[in-house]
């Protein structure tokens, strides 16, 4: 198994995207790589804290490697957007690829370069090792779930296309 961890603006929508690709074993939201101790989401939301909203992504690489993963994320997020995703705007909805394993590196800036040649804009995402990381408080997990009518800045129609996908042999390389 392996984990790696994905901002891309309200987390409610990257956790359910996320959990609907075969291959992931658990999501989590939470909060990544910002400069407090244990905050909660009413810290985060000033956005005073330099955490963003992040989804640790567990998964099986074998099934699901991680630029395969990414693809999807991509897919899912305005990669030009400093800053904001649909109408969540602060340093907390910034874009970001977070990992704790340093042999993931290469895959995801080789993921953000193919990006790139598809913008004439600059991809704005972080790439950066995983600093401090807490989980979010309970309501917040798989909250799409709980409240189905939930705000979403993700379009529906790719949960749908996340669960159906799979990787083809380049993903793989």
């Amino acid at each position: 198994m392996a984990t790696i961890y994905l901002a891309g603006g309200c987390f409610w929508g990257v956790e359910k995207l996320m959990a609907s690709v075969r291959g992931v074993s658990s999501t989590e939201a939470g909060y990544a790589n910002g400069t407090t101790d244990s905050p909660t989401y009413r810290d985060v939301v000033t956005g005073r804290t330099g955490y963003a909203e992040t989804v640790r992504v567990d998964y099986d690489p074998s099934f699901a490697p991680l630029p395969f993963l990414l693809e999807i994320f991509f897919e899912a997020i305005d990669p030009t957007s400093l800053n904001r995703q649909g109408n969540d705007v602060g340093t907390q909805y910034r874009t970001g690829v977070y990992y704790s394993d340093p042999a993931d590196l290469p895959f995801i800036e080789r993921s953000v370069a193919k990006l790139q040649e598809q913008f004439a804009e600059p991809v704005v995402v972080e790439v950066e090792p995983l600093g401090a990381y807490v989980s979010a408080e309970e309501y917040h997990q798989d909250y799409l779930d709980k409240n189905p009518g939930g705000y979403c800045h993700i379009d529906i129609q790719l949960f749908a296309k996340a669960a159906e996908a799979v990787p083809d042999a380049s993903h793989f390389e």
